[in-house]
């Protein structure tokens, strides 16, 4: 029985998480962290997630439960993900990371645990959303630079980075199959007298609106025809269980920084 600690357990994707786990085979909920100014220290972490009551109570330090699970599901913010990867680190855990907004500085102390402890990392945990990331490199192989590439993402209003961390993997991808670096192609919106398209780049669109829980299209354009690879998210229970599928996953590999695009064998 694997036992599963879930951090920001409080929030959507905490209590999905939570559900998830207590769906799942062969893993129960060790653990619930909250922020410690949490009010709801202390409720009990099924009752909060809609399962029943676990028994298991919301901690507002990852520190004061560390002996009460082997694997934390972390969807919480970069600088309280780095600091429970040092705590897991240091006590022999493993983690499965699905928090995005990450900087280049912050993803690089992230992979800087490679060598300490057995990491799952994706900006997204949905299968579709993986399975699109290989779909696309094989269309941006195919289509070549002959074809001009636009990434158009929505989410709810409450998201607060942009674009979101699946528009940019999916970016990666592109630019990857093509030989791009997507630091120096990559157009972050248009506005004004910006010129005519250059051929090499890869446009962002962001739309934030309501209670969208993700949706994804990049599209291939070309003279007399548009190829589009769209992935909707409906329930962030499609996030949820692909943590779990991470879990499950990551309970029998040695130390590294995995992505999902290993757990379900894609690379």
């Amino acid at each position: 029985m694997i036992r599963v600690a879930v951090a920001g357990a409080a929030g959507r994707m905490g209590k999905a998480n939570i559900q998830a786990v207590e769906a799942a085979d062969g893993m129960q909920l060790g653990a619930a962290i909250v922020s410690p100014q949490s009010s709801l220290i202390g409720a009990d972490a099924g009752e909060l997630a809609g399962v029943g009551k676990l028994g298991v109570t919301l901690s507002g330090s990852l520190e004061s439960v560390i002996n009460d699970f082997d694997v934390l599901i972390d969807f919480t913010s970069p600088q309280v993900t780095l600091q429970n990867m040092a705590l897991c680190a240091e006590n022999g855990k493993r983690i499965v990371i699905g928090t995005t907004g990450l900087t280049p500085e912050e993803r690089a102390e992230l992979d800087s645990y490679a060598d300490k402890m057995p990491v799952v990392f994706a900006s997204n945990m949905s299968v579709g959303v993986n399975l699109s990331f290989k779909l696309l490199a094989m269309a941006a192989k195919v289509l070549g630079d002959d074809y001009d590439v636009e990434i158009i993402e929505t989410h709810h209003h409450h998201k607060v980075d942009s674009p979101s961390g699946t528009a940019l993997s999916m970016g990666e991808a592109v630019a990857g199959a093509l030989g791009r670096d997507l630091r120096e192609c990559a157009i972050y919106g248009r506005e004004g007298q910006v010129g005519a398209r250059t051929q090499k780049e890869i446009g962002f669109a962001t739309v934030r609106a309501g209670d969208v829980v993700g949706d994804h299209t990049v599209m291939f354009a070309n003279e007399g025809e548009r190829f589009e690879i769209t992935h909707k998210a409906s329930s962030r229970m499609t996030f949820a269980k692909g943590a779990v599928r991470a879990v499950s996953w990551l309970s029998e590999q040695p130390k590294g920084v995995y992505s999902m695009q290993d757990v379900l064998d894609l690379n």
